[in-house]
């Protein structure tokens, strides 16, 4: 029996995927679960049509990557610490100083849980950081930090 995902499976496949599983496992658990729909012509239609506006949307998604990616390495980020006498930065810079140093220096909102610091940072210096946008598409972002 041919059926249409819905959501992902796991061991299956997918969200809209077109797979071949038992009769049996289709028809009482996948389509009353609500996980798939059976592979008619209609919703085979239906699956097309969905394929295309994803390509559509993942075309218009590429496209906002690439820009904020030029934006977010024009320059690299300047982020102000409170120093020591030797240099030391009384804690640390994390995560949510990073988000807000790019809403405020280059008017995107980025969530700090996308944000990882490669190295930690202690001490003033150029740093760098990895910003991942998920489905497998991540920046490295420069910044450097300098005593307040």
């Amino acid at each position: 029996m041919q059926v249409i995902l819905i959501q992902d499976v796991n061991n299956l496949g997918g969200a809209h995927e077109l797979i071949t599983v038992k009769s049996g496992y289709g028809r009482n658990f996948l389509i009353p679960s609500k996980l798939a729909v059976e592979a008619n012509s209609s919703n085979l239609k239906k699956l097309e049509e969905r394929k295309k506006q994803l390509a559509k949307k993942e075309e218009k998604l590429l496209a906002e990557f690439n820009n904020v990616v030029s934006v977010l390495q024009q320059a690299p980020l300047k982020i102000g610490a409170k120093t020591g006498t030797s240099g030391k930065i009384f804690g640390s810079v994390t995560s949510v100083q990073i988000a807000r140093a790019i809403r405020e220096q280059k008017d995107y909102e980025i969530d700090r849980r996308r944000i990882h610091i490669i190295d930690e940072v202690k001490e003033l210096g150029n740093y760098k950081a990895k910003i991942d946008f998920g489905n497998g598409k991540e920046v490295q972002v420069d910044f450097e930090v300098f005593a307040e």
